[in-house]
């Protein structure tokens, strides 16, 4: 059908009339922008938007990532939270693997749009970023600034009657739920001592490096009912929160495992960290100079931690409370030594670096100590407050052995497992040793024989050993004998 001249006519006219109107809007908006000011430009289309959001049913939330120089955690909550309902269809994702971290983190790309529903509502997230000019906020150690050139924040929109229930529900529900993110990608972290700790910047107190120790309760050359009694105090202290903070305790708990070497101390830190997912604080005392600097570590660890001070006998003079005195009385000026160096740290100052007023500074925190010699410590140390649990990490048992056997060749059961049993209740042997000797063969038979060739010989040396005890023991009391005897002693 050809159209009619009029109506082609009408058409041509109408397409005039938009390029004249277009044409006339761009001369208005540049002769504002020669002549108008800036600050009212801005006032009018914020006039503008405001009159057009009075019209619309729709409210939207912004959560930037930086509240003035303070960075917002509730930006952070969102990106967890938004990982989780990201749907399997989405066309543009960003992805990204945090320095020291195992998981990789997954995101919206800028611009894209995400639909929620919570309650029956939906809610749209939208992730934007933009340049803008450069700004300096403070650094994660807080004693320095960075620069920023980019702006970058979510806008969350629903409807209006649902205001209420998204501030007060919602959101709660983002945080829950991000937090429930973050403990499931986190990676535990072994921290130590930096050594640029002393330029006082707090950021640079403690290094790190990921904890890949594989320790587990499961894998542990334990007696089950000593398992079985420290996993369920770990989880006692981690549920009582509220407990603590009604009888006015901090919400801490203090181990001390002690026994011979090569009982597995270690083992058993790594994998009480393993349990709970809290990162490991490794404490050298003998690297300290001042009780100062012992509560400023202590400051600096995180929430969620254990804090562990190994061969506490070994590591600074704890016994001897002359110590103290030493420690408070002028010393001549020779430059610093090492002998200085020893008498710096307190036992009043460890004191109350373990049970005093500077241990409440954090929350769930668990000290462990440990010690090859329980009988060289000051009693003031292992009262309850200070050691609640007294952990004896004793010698391989037949029960630790099964373990380990399962550990190393994958058996729960061989012929020589009697023998092996018999042997261990006649002589001593650590779980360091057994698992050395297990390690020898990968075939479980030569691996077992080996194991009682091992038995055997220690048990000879254990024998000559108490022998040679006895008879030095013996000439000793006959050699005090003669000596009485010869003073007129009865």
């Amino acid at each position: 059908m050809i159209p009619k001249t009029t109506d082609m006519s009408s058409t041509k006219a109408i397409i005039s009339a938009a390029a004249s109107a277009a044409a006339t809007a761009m001369l208005l908006l540049s002769i504002a922008k020669e002549f108008i000011p800036n600050e009212l430009r801005q006032y009018v289309y914020f006039k503008f938007t405001t009159l057009l959001d009075s019209f619309s049913s729709e409210l939207t939330l912004v959560i930037e990532e930086y509240d003035k120089l303070n960075h917002n955690h509730l930006f952070t909550a969102s990106e967890l939270y938004l990982e989780h309902i990201i749907p399997h269809n989405a066309q543009r994702l960003k992805i990204c693997l945090p320095k020291k971290e195992n998981n990789i983190s997954v995101s919206l790309q800028e611009n894209e749009e995400i639909i929620d529903t919570f309650n029956g509502i939906k809610l749209k997230w939208k992730f934007i970023s933009r340049k803008t000019p450069v700004k300096f906020i403070p650094s994660p150690d807080q004693y320095s600034k960075m620069p920023v050139t980019e702006e970058m924040f979510f806008e969350l929109s629903f409807h209006k009657k649902h205001k209420n229930m998204v501030l007060d529900a919602y959101i709660k529900h983002v945080i829950k739920k991000s937090k429930e993110m973050k403990e499931k990608k986190r990676t535990l972290k072994l921290f130590t001592l930096s050594p640029d700790r002393m330029t006082g910047r707090r950021g640079e107190t403690w290094q790190s490096l990921n904890l890949d120790h594989p320790a587990t309760f499961d894998t542990l050359a334990m007696e089950m009912e000593e398992k079985r009694m420290i996993m369920e105090d770990l989880e006692r202290f981690v549920k009582r929160k509220e407990f603590y903070k009604k009888v006015g305790k901090a919400w801490k708990r203090g181990y001390l495992l002690f026994g011979p070497p090569g009982t597995g101390k270690s083992s058993l830190i790594a994998a009480i960290a393993n349990y709970l997912k809290f990162d490991i604080y490794d404490l050298e005392l003998t690297d300290l100079n001042t009780n100062s600097e012992l509560r400023r570590l202590l400051i600096s660890t995180g929430n969620k931690s254990i804090l562990v001070v190994e061969d506490i006998d070994c590591s600074i003079d704890l016994q001897n409370r002359n110590a103290e005195a030493g420690a408070l009385r002028p010393q001549p000026s020779r430059g610093y030594t090492q002998e200085r160096n020893k008498v710096q740290v307190t036992l009043s100052g460890f004191l109350n670096f373990v049970d005093g007023l500077w241990s409440s500074c954090g929350d769930e925190r668990i000290i462990i100590f440990t010690t090859n010699h329980k009988e060289k410590l000051d009693p003031a140390l292992l009262r309850p407050g200070r050691m609640d649990v007294h952990i004896h990490m004793s010698c391989c048992s037949p029960c630790g052995f099964k373990t380990l056997a399962s550990n190393y060749l994958r058996i729960t059961d061989h012929p020589f497992f009697v023998e092996i049993e018999e042997l261990m209740k006649t002589t001593t042997i650590t779980p360091a040793e057994v698992g050395e000797q297990l390690m020898k063969s990968e075939e479980p038979e030569n691996a077992l024989r080996g194991l009682i060739g091992f038995l055997e010989r220690k048990k000879i040396e254990d024998e000559e050993r108490k022998k040679r005890e006895n008879d030095e023991s013996k000439a000793t009391s006959e050699e005090s004998g003669k000596q009485k005897m010869e003073n007129g002693d009865i």
